[in-house]
């Protein structure tokens, strides 16, 4: 009778003991898998190298074939030289994701007079008294403006 009784505790023990180490174990997977933070997705105007990055496909539907890798078209980017700055200039490029707005005068409620994109080549002309905001010319259509100096950063 005691051995029996004896059998019947130590089962309940065991099945009591398995039952907590399964939902452990299941509870442990769950949250191990809850901390692993997803993918960033990519939305389609964010900037060009990260959909880059994303995809793998050629740009244009049309099929590669070994005549056209053979012959790259060449297309030439025109760069003013240095010497061509006004004293003082130097070029730079806007490091902000978004694109800058350009402004009439240095503050935030200035007029928009125009716009740049994320890693677009500038020239930087003068900054304010408290060197919080810059004057840039864009080296493509010669707008000019003014933007905020921690958007932008100096490549000479």
């Amino acid at each position: 009778m005691l051995s029996g009784l004896l059998k019947l505790i130590l089962g309940f023990i065991l099945a009591i003991a398995v039952l907590l180490g399964t939902g452990m174990t299941v509870a442990l997977y769950f949250i191990n898998q809850t901390a692993i933070p997803p993918n960033k997705p990519i939305f389609a105007n964010d900037n060009p190298s990260l959909k880059n990055r994303a995809t793998n496909e050629p740009k244009n539907d049309s099929v590669i074939t070994p005549e056209s890798e053979a012959t790259p078209t060449p297309s030439a980017t025109p760069t003013k030289s240095p010497e061509k700055l006004p004293p003082g200039a130097y070029q730079g490029r806007v490091t902000w994701s978004d694109g800058l707005s350009l402004r009439a005068e240095p503050n935030q409620s200035a007029e928009k007079v125009g716009g740049v994109t994320f890693n677009q080549k500038i020239i930087v002309l003068e900054e304010n008294p408290d060197k919080t905001w810059v004057k840039i010319r864009t080296e493509g259509s010669d707008q000019e403006g003014w933007v905020k100096i921690g958007n932008i950063e100096r490549t000479n």
